[in-house]
């Protein structure tokens, strides 16, 4: 049958398919639109598993903060080349899956992929991408941080051009905080710091059990081949883990602009200028091939 230059242009809006993608599908389908647009949403995933298996280790991080600063949400979209994550289809998705994210309520990546988009999810709009842009596409991953109760304040940060990003979030007591411009600044500074320190966690009981004890057993190695006596490595191995700790836990960290200021005696201080109690509740950092 004859398939119409407008047919295959509404089915080319609704799926973002190539021109010939679309117009052979109608074809396949007998000009049945809809029957259409399943049909290339099969076909993408077909060629979507095809690509799984390919390293996808370029892409972006992006975040974005609602008005109020109350909430915000930070993604990862990878791909397989850098020429690919600068491109405007590429940037688009990753907008697409902001903005619709934002106003969703998912909080993992397995969530994420099950918001509805259009008439389909985000997990098969992504896959539809693939086509697109003959490239695996992935959710590398995606964190929401909200102020559930009390007051606070959710920023974000994104370096290098989308390499790094981050989302992290304070609380107070006074409602009046959050606009005061030192405490601005001091959020804007703690995420650049996470960024460029990128911390294991927040305070020590965050630190991952294993890390603690592979650099301990690092250290107990160390002493022994030293010919230190066991009784004299266990006061020692205290001291070792304390600078480990300082260079891994955000708060016991130095300020990467003023590394003599521990991140917590920074936030001490601001609280006190602020006459205000303020602390870090949490932060999120995803970087790009790493």
């Amino acid at each position: 049958m004859s398939i119409s230059a407008s047919l295959v242009k509404e089915l080319r809006d609704k799926t973002n398919a190539g021109m010939m993608d679309c117009k052979k599908a109608l074809g396949e389908t007998n000009g049945d639109l809809e029957a259409a647009v399943t049909l290339l949403r099969e076909k993408g995933i077909s060629k979507a598993a095809k690509k799984a298996d390919r390293d996808a280790n370029e892409g972006t991080v992006a975040a974005q903060v609602s008005a109020d600063g109350k909430s915000g949400i930070l993604l990862s979209i990878n791909c397989e080349t850098d020429f690919v994550a600068k491109n405007d289809n590429f940037q688009g998705l990753v907008g697409e899956f902001l903005d619709t994210l934002s106003e969703a309520s998912a909080t993992s990546k397995e969530e994420a992929l099950e918001v509805s988009f259009a008439s389909a999810t985000l997990g098969e709009h992504l896959q539809t991408k693939v086509i697109e842009l003959g490239e695996n596409l992935q959710l590398g991953d995606f964190a929401r941080l909200t102020v559930e109760q009390g007051e606070g304040l959710v920023a974000s940060y994104i370096h290098m051009g989308g390499k790094v990003g981050v989302l992290i979030q304070l609380a107070y007591k006074n409602a009046a905080t959050g606009s005061n411009e030192t405490v601005q600044t001091l959020i804007k500074d703690l995420s650049l710091h996470v960024a460029a320190s990128n911390p294991a966690g927040l305070k020590r009981e965050d630190i991952p059990a294993n890390l603690v004890a592979a650099e301990e057993e690092i250290f107990r190695k160390q002493l022994l081949d030293e010919g230190k006596p066991e009784a004299m490595i266990d006061k020692i191995i205290p001291g070792k883990m304390g600078r480990f700790y300082s260079e891994t836990c955000f708060l016991e960290q130095g300020f990467v602009k003023d590394p003599s200021v521990k991140v917590i005696d920074l936030v001490a201080q601001v609280s006190k200028e602020v006459s205000d109690e303020i602390s870090v509740v949490t932060f999120k950092r995803f970087a790009i091939g790493g």
